[in-house]
């Protein structure tokens, strides 16, 4: 199946479930959707995600997971799945739900693409670099697609949203099968992923959407920044530090910072 069917597939989803859509992002900056494509179909593009020795390994104090945007190295289906979520209609469906301004998708994947996780990976509580590689486009929303078959609550590995910050408690999304969660990626959208507890691996398709418009009433940008958990003072101490640092070497060279490797290198 190509992208085109599989977007008409997502199209139709997400219009069938608008209104309740529209109303729980407006409740709590994101919504999901649950079965969002036939389940053979959900089945085969988990079953289509490269070997992990096939994804560059991120691994540091801030997250654990394997990850990659080079699609034209995955099998056909993966790149159809990844690029149907940038089909017009998608993208329309999803501004719809979200009332956002402006939205466009990303061809070049930044920080997009696949991510496979393993027993013992993580991602830290962060906020989302708040634009495009370029600096052009504000990045507004992280559309994420879950396709580990029977993924269970004690498997670990599921989103974590941070509604009142790092000191608060967070609200905890299942990384559910054939599970679609859209989330807000602004100033305040602290998110995680909890370590992985088993030995089967979570696979999940993203996307960003970017705008030319501030999701906010005013202007901003900051960098990707990383907390600690509840209870790691040490490690949280060392990623606000990283933080402070990486955004001080952006604000002193705003044009000569080292680029990411995760985008689609065409």
């Amino acid at each position: 199946m190509d992208r085109t069917a599989i977007a008409s597939l997502i199209a139709a989803r997400l219009d069938a479930e608008a209104v309740a859509l529209a109303a729980q992002y407006a409740a709590g900056g994101y919504f999901m959707v649950d079965d969002l494509l036939p389940e053979p179909l959900a089945r085969d593009i988990h079953a289509s995600f490269p070997e992990p020795s096939a994804m560059m390994l991120r691994k540091s104090l801030r997250e654990l997971k394997y990850v990659t945007s080079q699609m034209d190295r995955c099998a056909s289906l993966l790149h159809e799945i990844v690029f149907a979520f940038q089909d017009p209609r998608v993208v329309a469906a999803v501004a719809r739900a979200t009332a956002l301004e402006a939205l466009e998708p990303d061809p070049k994947l930044y920080a997009g693409g696949v991510s496979l996780m393993s027993r013992g990976h993580y991602l830290h509580p962060h906020i989302d670099n708040s634009h495009d590689m370029d600096r052009a486009r504000y990045r507004v929303l992280n559309l994420l697609y879950y396709v580990s078959p029977d993924w269970r609550i004690e498997d670990g590995g599921h989103l974590e949203l941070w509604p009142r910050g790092t000191r608060g408690e967070p609200l905890t999304l299942h990384s559910k099968f054939n599970r679609l969660v859209v989330i807000a990626t602004n100033r305040t959208s602290w998110h995680s992923v909890s370590a992985v507890r088993t030995d089967r691996n979570r696979t999940c398709v993203s996307n960003y959407y970017f705008s030319p418009v501030s999701p906010e009433a005013d202007d901003y940008f900051h960098v990707t920044s990383f907390r600690g958990r509840p209870g790691q003072p040490v490690r949280d101490l060392l990623l606000r530090a990283d933080a402070a640092l990486r955004a001080l070497v952006r604000k002193l060279r705003p044009s000569g910072v080292v680029r990411t490797r995760h985008y689609y290198k065409r």
